[in-house]
């Protein structure tokens, strides 16, 4: 079965380990390789390296590198592999309320696609169906309808970013627990036309750098000694908790 690999730059700034990381997994035989151009402690704060991802293609040449960080559109993904020179991209928090953006990457990425077909007509109408249609799946996918519209809830803000949904309908939404009720809720919706960068950019967790925790002794050495590895190897277990 293939591997691949996702790393992020390394801890922090003054520990970048993503091209040794990624010649390791190259010589271990990995399929793939993914750089989320951040380190640890930057977590999703301020933009990331695009830079890097390049550096890690130059460093890794017989397997795909695939880029991630910052893809909130298809235009993104094709500025990042033409800046880059990436094999493709891994996409994160730029799908969250927004499920058809694989479907422009498709189109603007996809071999046979000379140019970036229009892009989803995503009126407000077309997002509320969205919304409805993610809602109902999660219900046949827990097998619990309660289960289901609440899991939805945290989406209700990423799908409705930019459009003129007021915060009573939006709390609303938040606290709906049966499909029927959510049907009645979008039914007083009535349209509007995409709202342009209004919806666009950064979704999801951002917030500030954050100190990364480290084991004990952890950046005294590269080697990995005994004690280390009785750790990571405990870690694996499948009732350590960690």
């Amino acid at each position: 079965m293939p591997l691949t690999v996702k790393m992020r730059k390394g801890i922090n700034k003054d520990h970048l380990t993503f091209l040794d990381a990624g010649r390791a997994a190259e010589d271990a035989g990995a399929a793939a390789v993914a750089l989320h151009a951040r380190t640890a402690s930057e977590y999703y704060s301020g933009h990331a390296d695009w830079n890097a991802i390049g550096e890690l293609k130059q460093a890794v040449t017989s397997i795909p590198v695939l880029g991630n960080g910052d893809i909130w559109s298809a235009d993104d993904a094709a500025r990042m592999m033409a800046e880059t020179g990436c094999d493709g991209v891994v996409v994160g928090r730029g799908c969250l309320g927004r499920p058809w953006l694989f479907g422009e990457l498709a189109d603007a990425l996809g071999p046979s696609t000379e140019e970036l077909r229009p892009r989803v007509d995503a009126t407000l109408q077309f997002v509320a169906q969205a919304f409805r249609r993610h809602a109902e799946l999660l219900v046949e996918f827990f097998e619990d309808e309660d289960r289901g519209c609440k899991d939805v809830r945290k989406h209700v803000a990423w799908y409705f970013k930019g459009y003129p949904v007021g915060g009573e309908l939006r709390s609303a939404l938040a606290r709906a627990s049966s499909l029927a009720e959510i049907d009645e809720l979008l039914g007083t919706l009535g349209d509007a036309p995409y709202p342009g960068i209004g919806a666009e950019g950064q979704r999801g967790r951002a917030g500030s750098p954050k100190r990364t925790a480290l084991p004990e002794g952890w950046l005294d050495s590269r080697e990995v000694d005994d004690g280390i590895g009785d750790m990571m190897r405990g870690a694996e277990i499948e009732n350590s908790g960690g």
